[in-house]
């Protein structure tokens, strides 16, 4: 669009219940400057589903438009239901990596496997955090939380590549430090049919940061700077001088039919064969 961004256009006008600091503003401006930048005056054609936790308070009710708040875990089939209902739509599902990669980790893998139409952004602050910080499937090894005082003694999982495995057409990961990557990856995941995920390493002062060892904000922001690794560099690199790292950048990037176009196929056959 030629008009000037302004977040306004696309809020309600109530305050962001997020702590300061919390990299869910990010998420948000860079999500809604991708939607400005792609020429949606407005959210008319969206409809945002989302579970529980933080990141899940992203769109509901803060953006200017249709969104479901779903239980724990359950914002990808219901936001699959609606795709199906009303395939016209842009269904986007924000979510924290305990709601996606956690508690609905199931929902994420099949829906990337059936290449449902439908857009994830998962905040990965790696904790749970709106519940009091718990470790979580992404919380990095060997790190204190509230439930892993003596540090946490699992290996954290690969969103990102896992979704890509399962058949996504689209995944990517940045992190709230790359701001501008982040954005023109929401522009590419609206703009691409089938499933698209994009993971965003995000900070959590209050509820990771602190227990983690960190002053502020400001140094969480130069850890993601300073230990995030482009994907083609990544690939070249031993496991050992991964470990603790980010890897960031695209990881699918296909045009596989969706599940949508899937369907109408098989009901055209089904016809053709019982006429």
């Amino acid at each position: 669009m030629t008009e000037k961004f302004s977040v306004q256009r696309y809020l309600r006008g109530l305050k962001f219940p997020f702590c300061p600091g919390c990299g869910n503003y990010t998420v948000a401006n860079s999500f809604l400057r991708g939607v400005h930048e792609l020429g949606y005056g407005d959210l008319a054609g969206f409809v945002f589903c989302s579970g529980i936790g933080c990141a899940a308070w992203i769109p509901s009710p803060y953006f200017l438009a249709d969104s479901i708040h779903t239980p724990h875990g359950r914002s990808i089939p219901v936001a699959t239901g609606v795709k199906l209902f009303r395939p016209e739509l842009k269904v986007v599902v924000f979510g924290g990596d305990g709601d996606l990669a956690g508690i609905g980790l199931s929902h994420l893998i099949h829906a990337a496997r059936r290449n449902v139409d439908i857009k994830v952004i998962m905040v990965n602050n790696m904790v749970y955090g709106m519940t009091g910080g718990q470790v979580a499937p992404t919380t990095p090894f060997r790190t204190v939380t509230s439930t892993t005082p003596y540090k946490s003694f699992e290996r954290p999982i690969d969103a990102v590549r896992l979704v890509a495995s399962a058949g996504a057409n689209y995944a990517a990961r940045w992190t709230t430090a790359h701001q501008e990557q982040l954005k023109e990856s929401v522009k590419k995941a609206l703009e691409t049919p089938g499933f698209c995920f994009i993971e965003t390493v995000s900070q959590c002062p209050t509820a990771f940061g602190r227990r983690a060892g960190f002053k502020n904000v400001a140094e969480m922001l130069r850890w993601f700077k300073q230990n995030s690794i482009p994907r083609e560099e990544a690939e070249k690199m031993p496991p050992e001088m991964l470990e603790g790292k980010i890897v960031v950048g695209e990881f699918a990037y296909g045009k596989a039919p969706t599940l949508s176009e899937n369907i109408r196929q098989m009901v055209v056959e089904a016809r053709k064969a019982y006429a």
